[in-house]
């Protein structure tokens, strides 16, 4: 087991529901011995290395979404009483998280959030954690931001899509998962006010997730995993496998990039 060789670190973008494809990659990894050492998110990735932080194995993570509706997590269109909030995931990650604390982890977990009051990117890695979790995957103009001492907050996403910084200081290799390539979308896409907006969130996305993904040691990046969208809850257990096989596709470059990188620092 590599972990026994060299300190790991995963950091997994967000991508709302193509955030099962981290489950399916974490998979992939533990079966080949890559065990990560300490985890980074943003929005959807943010759940994940909670999950996996608090020790969750991938066939738990699985279960975890099949019993959450998260579909439910979504409302199409603004309803009539303004924004939808986000306290469901709160709940559930509460019934398996039982303690609402970074420090009750079994493994170092970093979340990125979006402060809208200062207009800057902050990491919480201590504290309270549901809250910062649920402030990491509030999609602005679809939640309500959330609200953490005394300041506003949505997704992480927003600023740092790949929060790989943190582990380059408390790991010595670090893999990324990026599940929000940039692609070039057809005309129809931005006819209409809701396909510019959103189109306008995924280039602020690409433009910072870029420097941080130069930052890793390994890139994955899931062929493919743009034909879902970031609301196709439904269709979890085909990104799943997604995530899983072009993980698997990819063990010999992340073996011998580890491999390299243990030669180097001998």
């Amino acid at each position: 087991m590599y972990r026994d060789q060299v300190k790991i670190g995963l950091s997994l973008s967000g991508g709302g529901a193509r955030g099962f494809a981290h489950v399916g990659a974490i998979q992939a990894l533990l079966e080949e011995g890559i065990q990560p050492d300490a985890v980074s998110g943003a929005s959807a990735g943010s759940v994940v290395g909670a999950l996996y932080a608090a020790g969750f194995s991938p066939q738990e993570m699985q279960r975890f979404i099949k019993e959450s509706s998260f579909l439910r997590l979504v409302k199409l269109g603004i309803p009539s009483g303004g924004l939808s909030r986000l306290t469901y995931l709160r709940d559930r990650l509460s019934a398996v998280i039982k303690t609402d604390d970074f420090s009750a982890l079994k493994y170092p977990l970093w979340v990125a959030i979006s402060n809208l009051n200062t207009g800057n990117l902050e990491i919480r890695s201590s504290g309270e954690l549901y809250d910062v979790v649920m402030a990491s995957c509030t999609i602005p103009l679809v939640f309500q931001p959330v609200e953490l001492d005394g300041h506003m907050y949505v997704d992480g996403g927003l600023l740092c899509n790949l929060p790989v910084a943190p582990l380059r200081q408390a790991t010595e290799f670090v893999i990324g998962i990026n599940l929000t390539p940039p692609v070039e979308v057809p005309k129809k896409t931005l006819s209409g006010v809701v396909g510019i907006a959103y189109r306008c969130f995924d280039l602020s996305v690409w433009a910072n997730t870029e420097p941080q993904a130069g930052l890793c040691d390994y890139l994955l990046e899931p062929e493919g995993i743009e034909r879902f969208t970031i609301f196709q809850f439904n269709k979890y257990e085909q990104i799943y496998q997604l995530g899983y096989q072009q993980a698997k596709a990819q063990i010999p470059a992340i073996r011998k990039a580890l491999e390299q990188h243990m030669v180097e620092v001998e």
